[in-house]
């Protein structure tokens, strides 16, 4: 079988009862055991999800609830739940009942969830099967996949290159065939900028469009979780089975259940208007090759009917410094549990509370997030707060305004996705700040909580993909698949595979 098949063509496999859903757990389970020591994509395979009954389910129970006990499906093995049969892979910080929730660190090592996340609630009552956990940066903090107590992920299209973070297993898996999708989480770019770089579709929704319950948190107010695809139309799927409010989280939105693959002809609305920033052509420390793609994108775009114009935002260079002071503020915030006395590891060298606290921190934590806690204490800190963390706040609605502002004149903005090619494994590690510029132009839209689609755009001459990002105001995620699936389905960046893995 082709392992790079997509989600929608395996699912009418499976319902002309082609495959069962339990050949194709084996079949991909047998791709993780050749290709995955060379990547370091997954953690771990859930063996016990190989040669279960597939919990399959009603449509009817898709948008309920996330707490309410879903029916299992009477119309055979698949059920006709909109993801019935398909295996995934979830990201090492959403919970799965039952399973090692480590967020890819040495502190939550032997951490087991007590509960699925409503994510994992959701895609099970649509039918999929979470088969384990992908490799990411140590609580989501990093953009490379080096950051993970687990050791590097790598990516499939060249394995000495990073595949991006911190989604980073979970996007070299989708990329290497050893699943058809993915579930990461986005906090500043840890969705779309993996997705860039392992030629894959990534979204980072509106926020409180997906719930945050039982995704281990990095930054409350940007968390997202989203969907790794190889297709627009995948995406949209899986998005359309995640999505809706939950009592669980207040900050989820009241919406309406919604099929986002409804509208996905190929063709771009009438009269569509496309702003393109200003800075992702004319800034500096833009790669070359990033750039030539991104123009030859926008000319694709013109040519299937979008209208271009070009729109200055002012504000965006701030976003960098934005993301940098008040996601560490939250992280110091959200990390100061891991202490020890509840959660995961405990050291056993202290002899007194307080070396215990100390010395549980310093081994259990890595260095990047170390780095961070400390940047959000200072932040936070009496003397520094109003200097630094209040500012933010500030210039945070500043920049929401101006994004506000652009969308009245325009339906989308579009930017390469990243700024930079997929790097080398190692090549940002003695400079951070020069990883997290990678992350200039898919922070913004997090910091104001508003959606970002990273598709396929080209390749380097050297083979490593490039993304376009479109950027949407607020639950603007049907119109962004509908352009992106017409971008996508104009091209054919999509379709090509990494060398090595058939």
């Amino acid at each position: 079988m082709n392992p790079f098949l997509t989600v929608k063509e395996l699912k009418l496999k499976l319902e002309r009862r082609e495959i069962s859903s339990k050949d194709l757990r084996h079949f991909y389970a047998e791709r993780i055991a050749k290709y995955n020591p060379s990547l370091n994509a997954v953690i771990e395979l859930f063996a016990q999800t190989l040669d279960s009954e597939p919990t399959d389910f009603t449509p009817t129970a898709l948008h309920g609830d996330a707490t309410s006990k879903p029916t299992r499906a009477k119309t055979g093995e698949h059920g006709n739940g909109i993801l019935c049969g398909i295996p995934l892979l979830l990201k090492d910080n959403i919970c799965q009942a039952g399973q090692i929730a480590s967020a890819g660190s040495k502190i939550l090592a032997n951490y087991k969830a007590p509960y699925d996340a409503t994510v994992t609630t959701r895609l099970k009552q649509a039918g999929a099967i979470p088969v384990g956990r992908g490799n990411m940066d140590e609580f989501a903090m990093g953009g490379s996949g080096e950051y993970s107590a687990y050791g590097a992920a790598k990516n499939p299209w060249n394995i000495n290159h990073v595949p991006g973070g911190s989604s980073a297993g979970p996007a070299a898996a989708v990329a290497a065939g050893l699943i058809p999708a993915a579930i990461g989480t986005e906090t500043g770019g840890s969705v779309r900028q993996p997705a860039a770089f392992c030629n894959l579709v990534g979204l980072y929704p509106t926020y409180g469009l997906v719930s945050r319950y039982g995704l281990i948190a990095f930054a409350s107010s940007t968390d997202q979780a989203g969907p790794i695809t190889r297709t627009v139309y995948d995406n949209a799927l899986i998005l359309s089975a995640i999505a809706g409010q939950d009592q669980h989280d207040s900050t989820s939105l009241d919406v309406k259940p919604t099929d986002y693959t409804q509208g996905l002809d190929g063709k771009l609305p009438k009269n569509l208007k496309i702003g393109v920033i200003k800075d992702s052509v004319e800034a500096d420390g833009i790669d070359p090759q990033v750039r030539h793609a991104f123009q030859q994108a926008i000319e694709q775009l013109q040519r299937i009917g979008a209208s271009i114009s070009y729109i200055d935002l002012p504000n965006l260079k701030y976003g960098i410094a934005l993301y940098f002071i008040i996601s560490r503020a939250e992280a110091a915030s959200n990390l100061y549990r891991y202490d020890g006395t509840l959660y995961g590891e405990r050291s056993k060298k202290a002899d007194s509370l307080l070396d215990m606290y100390l010395n549980t921190r310093q081994d259990g934590f890595g260095a990047e997030v170390k780095r961070r806690i400390l940047v959000g204490n200072y932040v936070l800190s009496a003397g520094h707060k109003d200097a630094y963390y209040t500012k933010a706040i500030t210039i945070r609605n500043m920049l929401r305004e101006e994004f506000n502002n652009a969308f009245s004149s325009v339906d989308l903005l579009i930017s390469p996705t990243t700024s930079t090619l997929p790097f080398k494994l190692g090549e940002m590690a003695g400079d951070p700040l020069a990883m997290y510029m990678a992350d200039y132009f898919n922070v913004p839209n997090c910091i104001i909580g508003t959606p970002g689609l990273s598709v396929p755009c080209g390749f380097s001459k050297e083979g490593l993909p490039i993304g376009i990002q479109f950027l949407g105001p607020r639950l603007s995620e049907a119109l962004i698949y509908k352009v992106g699936h017409a971008f996508q389905e104009s091209t054919d960046y999509h379709l090509k595979t990494p060398k090595g893995y058939e």
